[in-house]
């Protein structure tokens, strides 16, 4: 099968395309045939070799985080699907190294969803792993109906911004979007108020989300006891005046992923796709992505 693969660090140009072995599904997994990926910050940082901690492979590497495709072998004691069913998903890159830039990917089956019937492939591909963080950080929260939170970030692709506001909307909070002064229309239309990131982000919120990562400093804006999301571990601040601060760290989660897909389908969820490339153009994606301003998923297709 193909795959987008680089063997050394380096700057977009060290990827290329590359012939390598299909895997066959063990015990609980099934083969999924790629129809569309995405390209995630985390992928540009590791790629450059910028990723701060050890990984559990060494190189040659195949990035790529969510899927959308068709399940094509089924690995024993597998009972959710059959050869033929579309499916919606993210492998957990960090711990496993096992990536969906490639024409076929094997997962397990818990991982994975039945994919939003409708949804073109190169959007529902950006729903998995920026859908996943968004819910995970409202489940944090746990904030009461009608309470306010702030999202930073909220126009972005990186980590699931718009689907933040979208689901804050869903679960009956006031939401504030932090975002450039050109989203004010979409980030409106998702029933949340505008911040421009012009400025210092101001108000006072029950809770924030820092998925942009403008940090410590928006613990001014919390009120006692309220919550505050980083976008990583690395990221969390230390509690002040009872305020409750949480990090991301997302894992696959077939279960919560289709109550997103649901979402989805019933139009709660927008999906943005910025631009669509094929394999051979992987580094230009990477570039596209590093250059900043990106407005949805930077896709992959085989």
């Amino acid at each position: 099968m193909r795959a987008v693969r680089y063997a050394q660090f380096g700057d977009p140009d060290v990827l290329h395309v590359a012939d390598v072995p299909t895997p066959e599904p063990g015990p609980g997994q099934v083969r999924v045939r790629v129809a569309a990926s995405v390209v995630h910050p985390v992928d540009l940082m590791v790629r450059a070799g910028r990723f701060p901690a050890p990984l559990p492979t060494g190189l040659p590497y195949t990035p790529g985080w969510d899927v959308v495709g068709s399940v094509d072998a089924v690995g024993p004691s597998v009972e959710e699907f059959t050869v033929g069913d579309e499916v919606i998903g993210f492998s957990p890159w960090l711990q496993t190294t096992v990536g969906a830039h490639a024409e076929y990917v094997v997962l397990y089956a818990a991982w994975l969803t039945t994919a939003p019937g409708g949804v073109p492939a190169t959007e529902a591909a950006t729903l998995p792993t920026n859908g996943l963080a968004a819910a995970l950080a409202l489940d944090l929260l746990a904030l009461a109906e009608g309470s306010t939170v702030l999202v930073t970030g909220a126009a972005g692709q990186v980590g699931g911004f718009v689907l933040a506001l979208a689901l804050a909307r869903a679960a009956g909070l006031h939401a504030t979007g932090f975002a450039r002064a050109d989203d004010r229309e979409f980030v409106e239309s998702l029933g949340a108020a505008f911040l421009s990131r012009s400025g210092d982000p101001t108000g006072t919120y029950d809770a924030v989300i820092d998925l942009a990562v403008i940090g410590s400093s928006l613990l001014d804006l919390i009120r006692d006891g309220g919550g505050y999301v980083a976008a990583s571990p690395p990221l969390r601040p230390e509690p002040v005046r009872g305020i409750r601060t949480f990090a991301l760290e997302v894992l696959p989660d077939g279960r919560r992923l289709g109550e997103l897909v649901r979402l989805v389908t019933g139009g709660d969820i927008p999906l943005r796709v910025a631009d669509v490339y094929p394999f051979a153009d992987a580094a230009a994606a990477h570039k596209r992505l590093a250059q900043g301003g990106v407005r949805g998923g930077v896709v992959i297709v085989p």
